[in-house]
């Protein structure tokens, strides 16, 4: 590992992890270059912020600069079928910390994140980085002519090379490290969309589908739509991505709910890439964060926070030294922040989780459902809002509930097909 201090730090990245780890790693005075070839998609996955998100943009200054341009985000609401729906206010969660969060257009978004780090000291270069393998060993270093696009801001190898790269996961492709698969085999097709209903205004909607589930993301004169359907299904409603988008809305009587006719108004893109988790986070002179490091799924919309969380994490390990021990407790924390998220989000793929709601609903004015409640009502909801998820007894009641707290109810009829 690290055998000096980390004086120059190369991120390679500039999306929201790399960004915020410029800002943190400028504020302490290190010496970051951010390497940014920035082609904006027409979409972006993650365009819906839990309120755990809501304290790091806030130390990043930008709350007032994403409110403007942002759809305001109340709670959650989760379509199970044509008749049943739950909907849930962060307001009313007990012991929230954040009562609210934002839906975000992540072009302007990653833009906001993006000046701050600049402003704080960070050189950002415009062209993506060249890195190289270090013979057969797992040390990399930046290409000659990468270094030179700094001009002169680096005069030689940095001390450390991050990859925030997201799911492009240069360093993992490239030193062929070990990666964890989850059990999904699903295709995300997402696009923007108007003339889309919502439940409840400004919520995030989850729903599920015949086969799979979809997201509804209220934003600025639009809805995010997006698509998680098993990857052979889906090719059965057309040959391109457009085809299968399209066709699938007319198709799925969850879908026609949203209105009589929804209009496209952006490219359909696609990802299969996801619930990938690496099984090593750094090594001599690099390592992972954020997406690259590991990406659960798009449910539950974790992947702002997650990117947030493991910038921050990996900034205070860096500026405590960066040697062995502070990597591995900055792996140990992304690893179990990862597991909790996948523990979660199987338990919404088997039906159990929306099961335990359906309980707590139907007990909660009993005698033993109201002991129960108020404790229930602090831990459950915030594993949702991203407060409880490094919790180690909130994630436990999670998974001990959704195992053992069904009173005999049948969770597959909610589970995702």
């Amino acid at each position: 590992m690290m055998s000096k201090p980390i004086n120059t730090v190369a991120i390679i990245g500039g999306g929201p992890t790399g960004s915020a780890l410029a800002f943190h790693l400028c504020k302490a005075g290190k010496k970051v270059v951010l390497f940014e070839r920035r082609t904006v998609p027409p979409v972006t996955v993650g365009e819906s912020l839990v309120p755990a998100t809501i304290p790091f943009i806030r130390e990043l200054g930008i709350e007032e600069e994403v409110r403007a341009y942002s759809t305001f985000k109340p709670g959650a609401t989760f379509v199970f079928n044509e008749e049943e729906s739950l909907s849930f206010s962060f307001a009313g969660i007990r012991g929230a910390a954040t009562e609210y969060s934002y839906n975000v257009p992540r072009d302007k978004f990653d833009l906001s994140v993006e000046r701050v780090a600049e402003k704080t000291g960070a050189l950002i270069v415009r062209e993506a980085a060249r890195v190289e393998r270090v013979g057969s060993e797992e040390r990399v270093r930046l290409a000659e002519e990468s270094i030179a696009a700094t001009e002169g801001f680096l005069k030689e190898q940095p001390d450390l090379i991050v990859d925030a790269t997201g799911r492009v996961r240069l360093l993992p492709n490239l030193l062929r490290l070990p990666f964890k698969h989850g059990s999904r085999r699903d295709t995300a097709l997402f696009a923007h969309c108007e003339g889309v209903n919502q439940v409840i205004e400004g919520n995030v909607h989850t729903d599920i589908l015949e086969r799979g589930w979809a997201w509804r993301i209220p934003l600025p004169g639009k809805m995010s739509i997006g698509l998680v359907i098993d990857s052979d299904h889906i090719k059965t409603f057309g040959s391109t991505s457009e085809e299968q988008f399209d066709n699938y809305l007319k198709h799925d009587p969850i879908t026609k709910l949203w209105g009589p006719d929804p209009k496209r108004v952006t490219p359909v893109l696609k990802y299969t890439n996801y619930q990938l988790c690496s099984e090593r986070g750094y090594g001599d002179g690099w390592v992972l964060c954020g997406d690259t490091f590991g990406f659960v799924d798009p449910v539950l919309s974790s992947g702002l926070l997650m990117a947030f969380d493991s910038a921050k994490a990996l900034a205070t390990a860096i500026i405590a030294g960066g040697g062995e021990t502070e990597m591995k407790r900055y792996e140990k924390h992304v690893i179990k922040h990862l597991g909790a998220w996948h523990q979660t989000i199987d338990h919404f793929y088997s039906g159990r989780l929306f099961t335990l709601f359906k309980v707590g609903e139907n007990v909660k004015e009993t005698i033993f459902g109201k002991l129960l409640n108020l404790h229930f009502q602090k831990h459950l909801p915030r594993v949702f809002t991203g407060e409880a998820t490094t919790s180690r007894y909130s994630v436990w009641l999670v998974d001990f509930m959704c195992k053992h707290g069904l009173m005999e109810e049948d969770p597959t009829e909610l589970r995702v097909r």
